[in-house]
Formats: structure tokens, sequence, C-alpha cells
């Protein structure tokens, strides 16, 4: 009996991509629970969140190809099992294991390990890491973001986007969001934009919210059709910040124009440069807590769906469904 109890003591459930072929390959599946190596942190995961990278990963078409079966998750929030990377157990933390988070528990390294403030729910925690830390890349590193500009935000509904809309609005810049649908607007109402545009037309409109100056900078994680539109509405020396293609297509740059304007095309892979400058995340944490601390990052939560039905919440995504942050509470 002693050796059945110390068994089960070591599964967990676990959210797993069987087969490359979309959400519905994800299944629930009960397993032995990851072993910390030395320079990581176990964590107890209470909430997971849902990103476009792990919709990606369900039919292998992200630059990180797993092999199957193997468990999504890019960003967790919980509590630290055991001492360990300076955290304590019993620490309420937010993490990046990049895989493996849509389980009961994960071991994250831990410098993708970041503290939470007293009293910042872990639904929200779950939310930040991946979207904020990669906004936050982007608009300070990427585009040298100052006060007063113009940011434009596609997908502004988004994780990415409501994040994008947050943050350019603390640091005192003028959002424009791009929604598709006037549910859509409200939510990159409520983070931040102080203007909503349509998807169909939103060139024109720019032009006459800014009397033909154009934005200073653009967040584009979406791509596709759009792009062309994007570059035509920067300002003389505007940043376009390419963070994704969720449209699908990979657009292409006649770089005439950007001679002609002074324009820039900037790549934002956040995730490969964290992978180079492994203490750069920490850093940017830092820079965020205040911000979080004082209610100007705040992310919106949309849906929340158990663990067994994570399939679902990856459709919501996939579908663009979603209002706000989809989670999945793993406990």
């Amino acid at each position: 009996m002693g050796t059945l109890l110390v068994a089960l003591a070591w599964v967990m459930r676990a959210a797993v991509i069987t087969a490359l072929t979309g959400p519905d390959a994800v299944e629930l599946q009960e397993g032995p629970e990851p072993v910390p190596g030395s320079h990581q942190v176990l964590i107890d995961v209470e909430y997971a969140g849902v990103t476009f990278p792990d919709v990606l990963q369900t039919r292998g078409l992200y630059q990180r190809r797993p092999d199957v079966p193997f468990i999504p998750g890019w960003e967790v929030s919980g509590v630290v099992r055991a001492d360990a990377g300076g955290f304590r157990a019993g620490d309420r933390v937010a993490a990046m294991p990049i895989t493996g988070g849509f389980a009961g528990s994960v071991a994250v390294d831990a410098h993708m390990v970041f503290p939470l403030p007293d009293g910042l729910p872990l639904d929200k925690a779950a939310a930040l890491p991946l979207n904020y830390l990669t906004a936050h890349f982007a608009l300070t590193r990427r585009a040298q973001l100052t006060e007063d500009q113009v940011v434009l935000v596609h997908g502004a509904a988004g994780g990415l986007g409501t994040a994008a809309c947050q943050l350019a609005a603390a640091y005192g810049a003028r959002v424009v969001a791009v929604v598709s649908t006037p549910e859509k607007g409200e939510v990159a109402r409520a983070a931040g934009a102080h203007d909503v545009v349509p998807v169909d037309g939103f060139r024109d409109e720019v032009r006459r919210l800014t009397r033909g100056r154009g934005v200073d900078v653009v967040v584009d994680p979406v791509g596709g059709d759009r792009f062309t539109d994007s570059l035509r509405s920067l300002a003389r020396e505007g940043r376009l910040l390419v963070l994704g293609f969720t449209g699908g297509e990979i657009p292409t740059v006649t770089v005439n124009r950007l001679l002609l304007t002074n324009t820039s095309v900037l790549g934002v892979a956040s995730a490969e440069f964290w992978a180079d400058e492994p203490d750069h995340p920490a850093r940017q944490w830092r820079d965020l807590l205040p911000l979080v601390e004082s209610g100007a990052i705040d992310p919106p939560i949309g849906s929340v769906f158990a663990l067994a039905d994570a399939a679902a919440a990856l459709r919501e995504l996939q579908e663009r469904r979603a209002l706000g942050r989809v989670l999945i509470r793993t406990r």
C-alpha cells in the first residue's frame, strides 16, 4: 500500500497535444509530475494562460516544434513547491515555462519565474508574463516609444493587443485600437485605447484622427492583407513592429516605401531574445511591477476553462471569439 501511495503522489493531470491536427487533438491525460533540474523551480499551477503560440503548436506551425505528445502552455501562475532558484516554498509566482503549463505542476527555469505583488489575484497573474513582457520589449526596446507619440494596435482586444494598449497608454502615448467588432472595441477601450477604429477602412480613419500625419508606431501581431495599409499609416520615421501572423499570411515589404518615408519595419522576437539574454525578462518584470501595483496594468480576463476543456479554450482563440484573456484553471 505504501508503494502505491508514493506512486500516486507523483501523478498529475495535464492537457496533452497528441497529434498536430489542431485543438481537437488535445486530450486530458494523467502522467508523472516533472522533476525539476538544478536551475529550475517546481510550481503547483493554479492558472495557465492560453496564447496564440499554443494554438499554432497544435498544428506544428510555431517555430518551436516539440515532438508529440507534449504539454502546451507558455505562461502560468501558482505556488512554489520547494525552495529553489531564489524562491521559497509557498511563494506566489507567475512564470513562463514555454511548454508544460497546461498541467497540475510544471518545472520552470528560475530566470523565467517572477514574484507577485501582494493582493494580485492568480488569474490576473497568469495573464501577465508572455504578452506584457513581449509588449514591453516591443515598445521600449524595439520601438523606443516616447511620450506623446501615437501608437496603432492591431488585434487590440486580444491578449497581446490589450497588453500593448495598456502599456502604451501608461507610457503617455495616444493609442488607436483596430478591432473587428464593437464588442472588441469595448475591450480595447477598457484596456486604455483612446480611439477605436474598425478593421475595414482603418487607414482612412487613422489619417482622419491624426489629421493626415499618421502614427509613430504600429503594433502588428496580425500581418496578412492589412500590412500594406499599416505601412501607409506611418508618419515620417514611423516604426512598424512585426509580432506575428495571426491573419495566416506572411506579408512582404516593398522597401522603396521605407526609403521614401524614412520608416522602419522591426521584428519583435522576444522569446528568441530572451534565450540569448536570460537575465532580461527579470529586468523587464521589475520595470512592470510598479504599473501592476498602480493598476495601470490590469489584464482583462475573458473566459476561464477547466483543464478538461483545454481544447475548447484553444478553439476560442483559433476562431477569434476571445474577448480578453482566455485562461485554464488547472485545479
